[in-house]
């Protein structure tokens, strides 16, 4: 006799299922279950034949639908999710629900077959894997303590908790790493993230910022001391460390809090901080598959809060040096008044300069490097040095830039040597310019930088128009000088993109009220009420403002003379000099600067054609120059006891505080400056 293998399935599934069967009417009333049936085990199928799945509170409305649908259509359904809780149950389970429809074999309609089973790990594992990746991408967007902590609680609730505190201890936000290890006894700390879930009655005991001390012998502590995760399962008001404080115990109370999670932010064998996690009334209490979701979580997050920890330290650094790097103090000068306000608040390359240079004249400086931190700090450390240096040599404006972006260029490789398509490139930009308060005229070039604005005596305001070159280290260098004479008493604004936020033009409103004098307004008062106008909120990057009012100096302060070709010049020289220094009131200086003049002079005409030019400028120094055709530059020697010659430049240097030459369009100018009491 053959086995009969239909009867044997059917008694399989109905009596050993791997699965939940239920078969049920054309009105989905029961007509038979299995024991693996939800909620079947102990009932008695007398009391639930004939009966529906709502009557017993098995299913929510979602299944019957779904149910319908088979038995009106025919068509099967696959695994349908369904969340829910059975009677007297205490949490939620999942069930995965397949049905398809029965008939005999005239295509009469009999009922529906339902098969359940229980996929609720499955689905809590699924659902942990999925919590995790929304974490990678959720935590660490920014560079920022605050903000990485925030994204550690928002990414924890409500997924797996009720409420979430991250706490920091208060030298990471500073940068600084704690001693590696344990921390033990009472520690303080810092919170730094809060989220609770909606719906949720949650009191906040400590509000984003404040400080605590976490009492030692707490779950909190605990964790901290041995760099292990707590996990409280049965959290009451009566235990005995919430009975030492009395105040959380009474949270706890109102809260409905019952179950705890406490994981030592950790990373790279320091100690930052501790997240902690709540679960309130209705919810189930955590288990041990909640607290390796939550070591997860935590361990991820602990290396965004180092990471942002050594940011904080690099830009705190930078900010020292940046500091460090750009005067403290402008220097006085007959030239030009000056005022400026720096707010380095991003660690950047912004930097400013007044460097005074020859025949009374003033540099002035604006630039700024791309990036942010120790790199670009330090270069722009390198470049303001090298203005420094390019301005003493009295190079013309578009000179000193081209050279300023051939060491751009060099630093850019020193800093990437392998520079692919995708890597930043240093650049920078600088706006250079130089003012003559004896002709009152300035000469200015610019690369990549924001235009100077100018501010005039009767009122007027605009932008400077002055060709824009390449930046700093980018393309080839091509820059063009600008002359423009300014009236006295005139304002250069010299700023970066920082402060503008914008097209200059468009901010010229500003300036023209900012720099309109007050009674008794001050330059720098000036300065302040326009950065006040051009940044109402605190700005993202560093802002520069640099302000110079042009002086004029007048005949009583300056004469030249032109000497011929001929032996008699030194001598009429001397004369000028003892003649111009009189009407001054500055006989003191007349040998020194007799010998001055009567040395040039003499080396002048020794060494050029054509007649030279003596001028005498009276400003914070004495200066003289002398200019000739020639464009050799004369070189201090030091001659021997029996040498007839060659202590003229040195005689020069000992009665001055410094010397130098410049070249000019015809030739040179050699000039001394003495100090002045």
């Amino acid at each position: 006799m053959e086995p009969d293998y239909a009867a044997a399935l059917l008694h399989a599934l109905f009596t050993q299922p791997p699965i939940g069967l239920h078969v049920l009417d054309p009105e989905l009333r029961i007509l038979r279950f299995n024991v693996g049936a939800p909620g079947a085990r102990g009932i008695d199928q007398r009391d639930v034949v004939g009966r529906s799945w709502q009557e017993l509170g098995l299913v929510a409305d979602d299944v019957i639908r779904m149910l319908h649908g088979v038995l009106e259509t025919g068509e099967p359904v696959n695994d349908f999710r369904h969340r829910g809780r059975l009677p007297g149950a205490d949490e939620d389970r999942v069930w995965s629900v397949s049905a398809f429809r029965l008939q005999d074999d005239d295509g009469r309609v009999l009922g529906v077959a339902a098969t359940v089973v229980d996929i609720t790990e499955r689905d809590r594992a699924q659902r942990r894997l999925e919590l995790l990746y929304r974490a990678g991408e959720r935590i660490g967007t920014t560079l920022d303590v605050f903000r990485t902590a925030q994204e550690l609680a928002d990414a924890a609730v409500p997924e797996l908790a009720d409420a979430a505190a991250v706490e920091i201890l208060d030298p990471v936000l500073h940068g600084e790493a704690p001693a590696p290890g344990p921390q033990l006894g009472q520690v303080t700390v810092r919170r730094a993230g809060f989220r609770a879930a909606e719906g949720v009655s949650v009191r906040v005991a400590h509000e984003i910022g404040d400080v605590r001390v976490m009492r030692f012998g707490t779950p909190y502590s605990q964790a901290m001391s041995d760099l292990r995760p707590r996990l409280v399962r049965a959290l009451r008001a009566d235990d005995a460390w919430l009975l030492r404080d009395p105040a959380q115990a009474e949270l706890v109370r109102e809260t409905g809090t019952h179950s705890l999670i406490t994981v030592p932010l950790a990373a790279r064998g320091v100690v930052l901080g501790i997240a902690a996690f709540y679960r309130t009334r209705g919810s189930p209490p955590f288990d041990d598959a909640d607290l390796g979701l939550a070591v997860d979580l935590v361990t991820r997050a602990a290396v965004c809060v180092d990471n942002a920890r050594h940011y904080s330290r690099e830009h705190t650094l930078a900010r020292l040096t940046q500091r460090a790097l750009v005067p403290a103090r402008l220097p006085v000068h007959t030239a030009v008044e000056t005022a400026y306000t720096y707010l380095p608040v991003a660690s950047g390359g912004a930097w400013y300069d007044v460097i005074p240079v020859s025949g009374a004249r003033v540099a002035l400086v604006a630039g700024d490097v791309s990036g942010h931190g120790m790199r670009s700090v330090t270069t722009m450390g390198r470049l303001r040095t090298a203005v420094s240096a390019f301005a003493a040599m009295d190079l013309q404006p578009d000179e000193l830039l081209e050279r300023l972006h051939d060491l751009t260029s060099q630093l850019a490789s020193e800093y990437l040597p392998g520079q692919g398509p995708g890597e930043p490139r240093l650049t920078a930009t600088c706006l250079y310019m130089v003012y003559d308060p004896v002709t009152r005229s300035c000469a200015l070039a610019r690369a990549g930088h924001p235009p100077p604005i100018l501010s005039l005596p009767d009122g007027a305001v605009g932008t400077i128009d002055v060709e824009e070159g390449t930046s700093l280290g980018r393309g080839v260098a091509s820059y063009t000088t600008t002359w423009v004479d300014l009236p006295e008493g005139s304002i250069l604004s010299l700023q970066n993109m920082g402060l503008l936020q914008g097209a200059a033009e468009s901010r010229l409103p500003l300036y023209r009220e900012a720099l309109t004098e007050p009674p008794h307004g001050t330059l720098q008062d000036m300065c302040d009420t326009l950065v006040s106008s051009l940044l109402p909120e605190p700005p993202d990057d560093d802002a520069l403002l640099l302000l110079a009012r042009t002086r004029a100096l007048g005949p009583d302060q300056v004469a030249s003379v032109t000497l011929p070709d001929s032996a008699e010049s030194a001598a009429a020289a001397r004369r000028f000099v003892s003649h111009r220094l009189a009407d001054w009131g500055r006989e003191d200086l007349a040998f020194g600067t007799e010998l001055i003049a009567s040395e040039l002079v003499t080396n002048a005409l020794r060494y050029s054609t054509g007649p030279v030019e003596l001028r005498l400028i009276r400003g914070n120094a004495l200066i003289c120059e002398v200019s000739d055709s020639s464009s050799a530059a004369p070189h201090l020697r030091y001659a021997e006891d029996d040498d007839e010659g060659g202590r003229g430049l040195y005689l020069v240097a000992q009665f001055t505080r410094s010397w130098g030459t410049r070249r000019t369009g015809k030739g040179k100018t050699i000039w001394t400056e003495q100090t002045l009491a």
